[in-house]
């Protein structure tokens, strides 16, 4: 995604402390994509306040916030092909640095679900490596940090109703409608 030659003027020393982003227009809102040279480390809606995301990513990732637009093209032409249609899966390298255990372990399952599939939430705690921690799995995906990406928004309550998402209600269901209409 990100390499160090291509943030030039950037030794590999301060490599560590560089967010760079860009915000992208989508069918759902502006998004704010972030990464640092690891990977995707953050995609955040609108209504999560951008300026709030990114004091957050300096406090947490680095204080180096760099606004880098072509540095984030290929991660900006696979949310655009994924909205469009053409997209199924992403192939972006992430950086989780912003969960740890269980959290990280929902987030890595949730590529598994498949374009136009759902699973309950119960379905991903299990598949996360612990049955009775539906609540959690429920809290690994209101607070991950790549939605869309990794498609939390395929998980839904285990009475088909959609739940909670950080992008809001809408955004949810428009996704949903999304993959239903192309699977």
């Amino acid at each position: 995604m990100i390499t160090e030659t291509a943030a030039a003027g950037t030794s590999s020393q301060d490599a560590v402390l560089d967010v760079f982003y860009r915000t992208v227009d989508s069918p759902v809102g502006a998004l704010l994509l972030a990464a640092t040279y690891q990977g995707l480390v953050r995609v955040a809606f609108d209504r999560e306040e951008h300026d709030a995301v990114l004091a957050a990513l300096a406090r947490d990732v680095g204080p180096r916030i760099r606004r880098a637009p072509a540095l984030l093209d290929t991660a900006a032409g696979q949310l655009d092909e994924y909205f469009s249609g053409v997209r199924r899966a992403f192939e972006l390298p992430w950086d989780l640095r912003l969960a740890k255990g269980f959290r990280r372990a929902v987030l890595t399952h949730l590529p598994a679900i498949g374009y136009g599939r759902t699973e309950s939430y119960a379905q991903v705690a299990l598949a996360a490596g612990s049955a009775k921690a539906v609540r959690a799995a429920g809290t690994a995906c209101a607070a991950n940090p790549l939605p869309i990406v990794l498609p939390c928004h395929r998980v839904i309550h285990s009475d088909g109703t959609p739940g909670a998402y950080a992008g809001g209600e809408t955004a949810k269901k428009t996704l949903l409608a999304l993959e239903s209409a192309g699977a």
